[in-house]
């Protein structure tokens, strides 16, 4: 690929990201004091527990109350760590769930 190609290929995946997978990005970095650490050089579909970014129980628990502050919702306990916590794309769509129900 040629290296106008490959600005190309970069520059549409960064447009495809919603602007919540931008925020929650954001938002780990900032909450979870991951310095040095540059928001858009995490992979969507990066676990963010375990072999991934290597987040354990604590970071989850920062995290909630960081989702919380941030975007005025609740985190039910049984969703932390499951499906919605697996990586930044799952916690995205999670967030974008719990907001479309706090305006019904």
């Amino acid at each position: 690929m040629s290296a106008e190609a490959a600005g190309t290929a970069t520059a549409h995946a960064a447009a495809s990201v919603t602007a919540t997978e931008d925020r929650v990005r954001r938002l780990l970095v900032e909450s979870l004091h991951l310095e040095g650490l540059d928001p858009a050089s995490i992979p969507l579909e990066q676990p963010l527990f375990g072999e991934g970014l290597g987040l354990d129980s604590v970071d989850a628990l920062e995290l909630v109350v960081a989702l919380e502050r941030e975007f005025a919702i609740t985190v039910p306990s049984e969703e932390v760590g499951r499906e919605a916590f697996a990586n930044l794309r799952a916690l995205a769509a999670f967030v974008d769930q719990r907001l479309e129900a706090n305006r019904r």
